[in-house]
């Protein structure tokens, strides 16, 4: 579902001819959904009402200064009681662009937030794989304890310490 909604707001920007201008608002939003936690819990919240829903998310976009396409396309997805869907919908924007470019989308999990250096390091380690055009997203994940995963499609490169803790316990299972 969020696809649907993911490919309804690409149309509807690229139609309106602001397509640059309204992914520019979408990567914002979702780096204010991945920042703030006040944020992701009101998003989540099962109890609050459309009316209510619709009023918090105008002011909110408002407050941010995004645009009337972003503005109304929210509070839609307020009214169809939605909003714990946003962030899916956001991210599926985003890889629907990259998608239309020709690029990968790498989802990146790392126990800590990744350097410049570390970031460009992954990049370059990626085109050796291939992966020439790659559009990263970035997620802290604590409970890897080191490390990090990439996914690029269906394929995981799995680094993280609970990753090879994991391989290990499997191996010795198997060795018993």
């Amino acid at each position: 579902m969020a696809q649907r909604y993911a490919r309804a707001l690409y149309d509807l920007a690229s139609e309106q001819g602001n397509l640059s201008d309204v992914l520019g608002e979408v990567k914002a939003l979702r780096a204010a959904i991945t920042e703030s936690d006040d944020l992701r819990k009101f998003l989540a919240d099962a109890r609050m009402d459309i009316r209510q829903g619709r009023t918090v998310s105008n002011v909110l976009m408002s407050k941010l200064g995004f645009g009337d396409v972003l503005r109304r396309f929210v509070g839609v997805i307020a009214d169809n009681r939605r909003l714990p869907d946003l962030a899916s919908i956001l991210d599926g924007v985003l890889a629907l662009d990259s998608a239309l470019r020709g690029e990968v989308v790498a989802e990146v999990r790392s126990a800590q937030p990744l350097t410049d250096t570390q970031r460009s390091q992954l990049q370059a380690r990626l085109a050796e794989a291939g992966y020439s055009r790659v559009s990263m997203t970035e997620r802290t994940d604590a409970a890897l304890l080191g490390g990090m995963t990439v996914r690029i499609g269906s394929t995981l490169f799995d680094t993280s310490i609970a990753g090879r803790l994991t391989r290990l316990q499997n191996a010795m299972k198997g060795a018993a």
